[in-house]
């Protein structure tokens, strides 16, 4: 197959498009600079600005695009750029798809656990409704703007939860700290986060470009946890303690809208889909994908 993805350079990215290539498909990243190598392309999606010509002879599209969530403060201006980091570039993608008579007959296209809100220990199929809040808002959005792709394209939009990996990403600040044994929970940590590890994240790509699956995919492992058995987990994985609890009023106090929704919200995420399509995960229990972030090898 030959792939097309956006958001490549990112972590999940990158991943991504090594297994991609490991299992034989030709990988072709979209980037806003001059491209380096053969296997990119240019575009400009704050313009909307991308070449139909691209994307003939696609097989797929993987739309990865989006500011993080948690890397700045939730300023007037970084919300609006939470959204339009994910909405310019799917509608860029989506408009260049409908100006071809053949578009690429795969679009997936990313989305987020935060579809859901703050659903408590309600268990979360792909069918459950959308949430209310910032990140519900734009999860919706997203995923409406990738279903605008022209009829007979297959888009799949990937619910995907907390990703566990070595660097970087959700744990990006939270790793180091438990590393030094001096990390722990966020507020009571009842609140259940869907998480899954980065490999199969990336497999789970893999699978979802090469089946017959369409529509919203919950993209978590079949394990359900809440944060204090995430944080008790990866402490014991990396022979540390983590008693240092961070209570709910500071981290309202100090992180606002952002602490109420990425980090004390909860989602009983269920990957009813991947399963019941016969997805299989290298990390399915959360002792084996902690050990594997332990391991750094």
């Amino acid at each position: 197959m030959r792939i097309l993805i956006s958001g490549a350079s990112g972590m999940i990215g990158t991943s991504m498009s090594a297994t991609f290539r490991n299992a034989g498909h030709d990988v072709v990243a979209l980037v806003r600079r001059e491209p380096a190598t053969a296997a990119e392309v240019r575009w400009d999606p704050a313009a909307g600005t991308l070449d139909p010509r691209v994307l003939e002879g696609v097989d797929a599209v993987v739309n990865l695009s989006g500011a993080g969530i948690g890397d700045r403060p939730w300023t007037r201006k970084r919300v609006e750029e939470l959204f339009s980091s994910r909405l310019g570039p799917t509608r860029t993608l989506v408009k260049a798809m409908q100006q071809l008579d053949s578009p690429p007959p795969v679009f997936l296209s990313q989305s987020g656990a935060n579809y859901y809100g703050d659903a408590g220990n309600t268990v979360l199929r792909e069918d459950a409704p959308a949430g209310s809040g910032t990140l519900a808002r734009i999860c919706v959005e997203w995923e409406q703007a990738a279903a605008m792709a022209p009829a007979g394209v297959r888009v799949v939009t990937t619910r995907t939860g907390v990703v566990l990996s070595r660097s970087g990403g959700a744990l990006g600040r939270l790793l180091p700290l438990l590393r030094l044994g001096i990390g722990g929970p966020f507020g009571d940590g009842r609140q259940f986060w869907p998480w899954i590890s980065l490999p199969d994240v990336s497999r789970a790509f893999l699978f979802l470009l090469e089946s017959e699956v369409s529509g919203p995919v919950n993209l978590s492992a079949p394990e359900q946890a809440d944060v204090n058995e995430i944080v008790a987990a990866l402490a014991r994985a990396l022979h540390r303690p983590a008693a240092l609890r961070v209570p709910a009023p500071v981290l309202r106090l100090v992180m606002r809208d952002l602490a109420r929704e990425l980090l004390l919200s909860s989602q009983r995420m269920e990957p009813a889909v991947l399963s019941t399509a016969g997805f299989t995960w290298q990390h399915p229990s959360l002792a084996q994908a902690a050990a594997w972030v332990a391991a750094r090898d």
